[in-house]
């Protein structure tokens, strides 16, 4: 009695070459048929072609330099001893804004500022941008200004923090 448990044997595969002449025959002669089709189709667009040479004569070449390499000179050295400069000398000077007295009868004018807002009250911002304006809170921070601390031109502090991936003056 035969295991339920395996799987049933599969039958023996047939022997190579299994194929009836008449299909072998016929694949060769279609085979041989293509070819001479393609060598007649080929022959025949030649028109005014010329034949490729199979020889080619190389050509001779010659080459020759010549280079000429000057012998070094002698190297003269100087010693020269370097003269101390100065070093600078800082100024601090402290300008103090004068008080205006504006005599206005307070009609109701314009009642807006005259300043411009970036460089508006001279000596009230110790750094300064490279155009001699004075920063406000929002604006980009040089690299040499990065943590640094000064006031806009207003008078309110601000500094410079690294805030939304880029260095920025904000209200201290």
């Amino acid at each position: 009695m035969t295991n339920p448990y395996t799987a049933p044997i599969p039958p023996t595969p047939p022997p190579p070459g299994g194929r009836p002449l008449r299909k072998r025959v016929s694949v060769w002669l279609g085979g041989a048929a293509l070819f001479v089709a393609g060598t007649v189709v080929g022959t025949a667009g030649n028109g005014e072609q010329q034949p490729v040479q199979a020889r080619v004569k190389p050509a001779t070449t010659v080459t020759a330099s010549v280079t000429a390499t000057p012998e070094p000179g002698p190297t003269v050295t100087e010693t020269v001893k370097a003269k101390r400069k100065p070093a600078p000398t800082v100024t601090v000077t402290k300008t103090a804004a004068a008080e205006s007295s504006d005599t206005d009868s307070g009609s109701g004018g314009s009642g807006g500022s005259s300043g411009s807002g970036s460089g508006g009250q001279a000596g009230t911002c110790t750094i300064v941008s490279n155009s001699g304006n004075c920063y406000s809170a929002g604006q980009f921070c040089r690299k040499s200004d990065h943590g640094a601390v000064t006031s806009d031109a207003s008078g309110t502090k601000i500094k410079c923090v690294y805030s939304a991936r880029a260095w920025r003056w904000t209200y201290a």
